[in-house]
């Protein structure tokens, strides 16, 4: 697999076309996601924080090869420092480090801003995504069976990972 020299960008609305391109990549390798479909733009923006929301970029044409954003797990106020993870990656762009950096920069974009804590739920097939998470401080804190049946009628589990802040007791 020959690497693909990349850049990280914070995400703008322009970046959607591609990051939900992206998403539907996940969608269909099964292991990604329950979702059936992306969202609309407007949809998925009221769904995530404004913040840390990144991407990997090619550095010969700029597109969009990955993305990393974080979800509110809450609108009460003791939780406004706990986010859902999101990560992705275009099926050309696995293997080069560039997971491992957008997790990088949103851990640490994160924190600088005052998240204290950072949660994923992923299918326990999705072993590339597992042992990322793990690289990056992320804990396993249980396992959900059968939490989610798909349109198939197969039941799947999710994995809780977590990640505490160092700069958070």
């Amino acid at each position: 697999m020959t690497s693909i020299p990349f850049y990280l960008d914070t995400m703008v609305s322009a970046d959607y076309a591609s990051v939900s391109a992206i998403f539907e990549q996940g969608i269909a390798g099964g292991n990604a996601t329950y979702d059936l479909a992306a969202a609309t733009w407007e949809d998925w923006d009221a769904n995530h924080a404004s913040v840390c929301r990144w991407v990997a970029k090619s550095q010969q044409d700029h597109r969009v090869l990955g993305w990393a954003a974080l979800s509110p797990v809450s609108s009460r106020l003791v939780f406004r420092g706990v986010a859902e993870l999101s990560i992705y990656l275009a099926n050309e762009a696995k293997g080069m480090g560039i997971g491992d950096a957008l997790m990088a920069k949103i851990v640490e974009a994160s924190e600088s801003i005052g998240f204290w804590m950072l949660q994923s739920g992923i299918f326990p097939e999705n072993v590339a995504s597992l042992r990322l998470h793990e690289k990056h401080g992320f804990r396993t804190v249980g396992i959900r069976e059968r939490i989610g049946q798909m349109p198939s009628g197969e039941w799947r589990d999710i994995v809780l990972m977590e990640r505490r802040s160092k700069n958070v007791g």
